[in-house]
Formats: structure tokens, sequence, C-alpha cells
């Protein structure tokens, strides 16, 4: 199953879960007696003990309801690849303002717990151009961010906890706030759903603009503005698996540094980062974009 599957079914779970959850507390299925209705609910236990149980019932199976109606909007907007600009993300500075929080809950709680347990638990192979097939190798804890080569680096909404200074940053997230604003001189913020990847035209946008980040960072280098021998470039999205990824293809082939994003991929990205991968509509994009914006372009 791709990637692109399993994030649509995720949305897809946290919304059938919810429903079975609603009607669960409302005693339409399992262990529990139905609830009366709302108004009789209401005369018949106020003003004893009793109301309480009822009552939390009553708001739980609200929220239940909620949930399933929202993730399952959001499940239909990721098939749509629209809507990314629900959660109120500000592209400028990355924050989420609060109002997104109190309102779309039930998308942001799961959200953030999946991607820590996700990011504290993740594990992958480390990489070996000598390994054979199906050979046992220990795996190694999922790095937040990885250098693939020398000042390029992917990783997920964790990377803050490097402490680096960039000298631009790609944020790919719709669902996280951008934590390494104040140590970057640059800031290109995409969003997108998780598992959908740029388009054509914002992958070539992300491509030029980790050009002129370098390009940049090499004047503050000449004023002495910045230290370092080499200008760190981030690419990330939540999990530094698959959005962040698409991004750093299309920016190491820009760079003149492989000729294409499949060599980009596996001799540029994952021997750093083993657990990269491209589902079938990342691969799509980038050769739609390298079409465009790389073959179409040699000899002019």
């Amino acid at each position: 199953m791709g990637a692109v599957h399993g994030v649509y079914l995720k949305y897809v779970g946290l919304s059938a879960i919810s429903f079975a959850g609603y009607h669960m507390v409302m005693g339409n299925i399992g262990p529990m007696d139905p609830l009366p209705a709302s108004d009789r609910m209401l005369l018949a236990t106020s003003g004893s003990e009793s109301s309480i149980m009822p009552l939390l019932r009553l708001g739980t199976a609200t929220v239940l309801s909620y949930s399933t109606l929202l993730n399952g909007v959001i499940a239909v907007l990721f098939k749509l690849r629209k809507g990314m600009s629900l959660i109120g993300k500000d592209k400028k500075e990355g924050t989420i303002p609060l109002w997104s929080y109190l309102l779309f809950f039930p998308f942001h709680i799961p959200t953030y717990a999946y991607t820590y347990i996700h990011t504290k638990n993740g594990t992958m192979k480390p990489y070996s151009k000598d390994a054979k097939p199906n050979e046992a190798v220990a795996k190694v804890p999922v790095p937040v961010a990885s250098e693939v080569l020398p000042g390029w680096w992917v990783g997920g909404c964790y990377a803050y906890q490097l402490n680096k200074q960039w000298a631009g940053i790609i944020d790919l997230t719709v669902e996280f706030p951008e934590k390494c604003r104040s140590n970057t001189l640059r800031y290109l913020c995409l969003p997108t759903w998780d598992g959908v990847p740029c388009s054509p035209e914002q992958l070539e946008k992300a491509a030029q603009f980790c050009i002129d980040a370098r390009v940049e960072w090499a004047r503050f280098k000449e004023k002495g503005a910045v230290e370092g021998d080499t200008p760190d470039i981030l690419i990330h999205c939540a999990h530094g698996r698959g959005r962040s990824t698409t991004v750093m293809c299309a920016a190491l082939v820009k760079m003149g540094l492989f000729a294409n994003y499949e060599e980009a991929l596996e001799k540029g990205i994952k021997p750093g980062r083993p657990v990269c991968k491209l589902n079938k509509m990342m691969r799509t994009n980038l050769a739609e974009w390298q079409r465009i914006y790389i073959d179409g372009k040699k000899g002019n």
C-alpha cells in the first residue's frame, strides 16, 4: 500500500472510529443503555446527581460526531488535493493561530500524538551499498533530520531540536508550526497535506529558493555575519520521508548535482536517510517538473 493511501486511510480511520464511538456512547451499539431524547433526559434528571452521567455522555457524543465530520471532510480534501489553507497556517511566519487549535482540535490532537510517537519510536536499517537481500541488520533510530549531502538536510517537524542556524528552510507542513523560524535567514512555506506532494510549479519555486538561499548565505559569509563553511538548507515535512524527499530531489537536480530525480533519490538522499521514499503521486509530479523545467530548457 502506498504512502498516500496510508495517510488517506488515517483520516478515514479517525472518522470511522469517531463514528463508532458516537454510537457506543449514545447506546445504539455496545453495552450502554440508549440515551433518552435530550429534552426528556434533562427534565427527568435535573436537580439530581444522576444528571451528570447523561450530560457527560451527551457531551462526549457531540465531540465524537464533530470528529466524524471534520476528519471525513479532511479525508475528502486530501483526495482532492485541496483545502490546504483550511488549518489557517501563516505562510510568512509559519505559525498556526489559536482559533485553529480550538476549532479543529479533533484533527490537531491525534495528529500531534501520532507524529510524536512515530518520531520517538521510528527506526530504519542503516544504508549499506554492500548489503545483501534479506540480510539481518540491526535497526537504528530515525534522526529528526539527516544531512544527506554536505549542507542539504531532510527532516521532520522536530528538526528544531538540532538547534542549528539555517541558510534556508522549506516547510511543507499544513499541520505544524515552524519552530526554526528564528534560526534561518530565509523561509519558504508550501503547506501540503501529509502524503501529498508539491505541484511542479511549487517544486520549481522551492528548488530556486534553495539556490537563492545559498547565494544569500555566501553574501553574509563575506561580511562575517554567519559562521561555518557550508550553507545548511533544511527541507522538512512532518516525518522527513515523503514530501520533503520530493522537494529535495528537485533541489539537488536544480543545483546540477544529479541528472534526474531518480538519481538524486537513490544516490543523493537514501544513502543518508534510508527511510526516504516517493509514492506514485510524488514521482508523477517530479517527472512533470523535470520535463518542464529541466529537460525542456536544455539547449536554450
